[in-house]
């Protein structure tokens, strides 16, 4: 969704159901914090660790385990959306974390769901009003529907065909650094698909940039896909990217990286 859109939806009020998912890993008070100082009109705040994740279990899942569905549910309830409600998800710009949300709720069966392109960043520099006020909304009704996304486990990674996408930067995949996570590489015969390489100026390249992308990286329209990153966020992003080109719907792996290290046994493999 382009800020225009977003306006105009806000201005017509109704319907609308606004989340700001700002964070950081290196701080996971600064969404909340960077929230209450300012945010866009209508939002309420998702947090990355409360809301979007169930709590890690050392030895068994990864960094951001996914909550199990009726879990979410509730948090969706809790947030007063509707079943009909249009659903708009941002972040800081570049929509790393508002990916994960966008792909939550189509997790819940919800179709009607667009992450806004260039974040609060595209906001402010259209020079449109934030706020400080909060929206408080009554507890819904909303259930679940058929799922519009594909997850995949940690057993099942290797025995499926298809390309394996690793989202983190080339660096990382190649077991040169790791910043987060105590070991460096990636899962064997994964591609490098850097979620950041969907982006140009920290707004999405259009749906024939992205295809060739895609293309180039060797996936068809129609391919069987498995998204990965470091702990099931910017995975997100590129099936975003991939959906938003009209690719055929990616599995995720939600564990990542670094749920699949968490067992010394699993292979590491590095370089390219």
């Amino acid at each position: 969704m382009e800020v225009p859109e977003l306006q105009a939806a806000i201005d017509t009020g109704s319907g609308l159901f606004l989340f700001d998912c700002r964070f950081s890993l290196a701080d996971a008070r600064y969404g909340a914090s960077a929230f209450a100082d300012s945010h866009i009109p209508r939002a309420q705040f998702a947090d990355l660790n409360q809301q979007l994740s169930a709590s890690p279990v050392p030895g068994e899942t990864g960094r951001h385990p996914l909550p199990d569905r009726e879990s979410f549910l509730h948090q969706v309830q809790s947030w007063g959306v509707t079943p009909d409600a249009q659903v708009v998800t941002y972040d800081d710009d570049n929509g790393a974390f508002a990916a994960r949300l966008w792909w939550m709720f189509r997790w819940l069966g919800h179709e009607n769901v667009s992450v806004l392109d260039g974040g609060i960043a595209a906001w402010k520099e259209a020079g449109l009003t934030l706020t400080q006020e909060t929206q408080q909304w009554d507890l819904s009704g909303y259930q679940t529907r058929t799922a519009l996304t594909r997850l995949i486990n940690t057993s099942e990674v290797l025995s499926q065909s298809g390309i394996l996408a690793d989202a983190r930067d080339l660096p990382r995949f190649r077991g040169e650094v790791e910043p987060i996570d105590p070991i460096a590489g990636h899962i064997p015969g994964a591609i490098c698909l850097p979620f950041a390489d969907n982006l140009d100026k920290g707004r999405f390249k259009s749906r024939g940039e992205l295809s060739q992308r895609f293309a180039q990286n060797g996936i068809e329209r129609d391919s069987h896909v498995i998204c990965y990153c470091g702990s099931g966020v910017t995975a997100a992003h590129n099936i975003l990217a991939l959906v938003h080109a009209g690719f055929s719907e990616p599995f995720l792996y939600a564990g990542s990286w670094s749920e699949w290290i968490a067992d010394p046994e699993r292979p590491v493999a590095t370089g390219e």
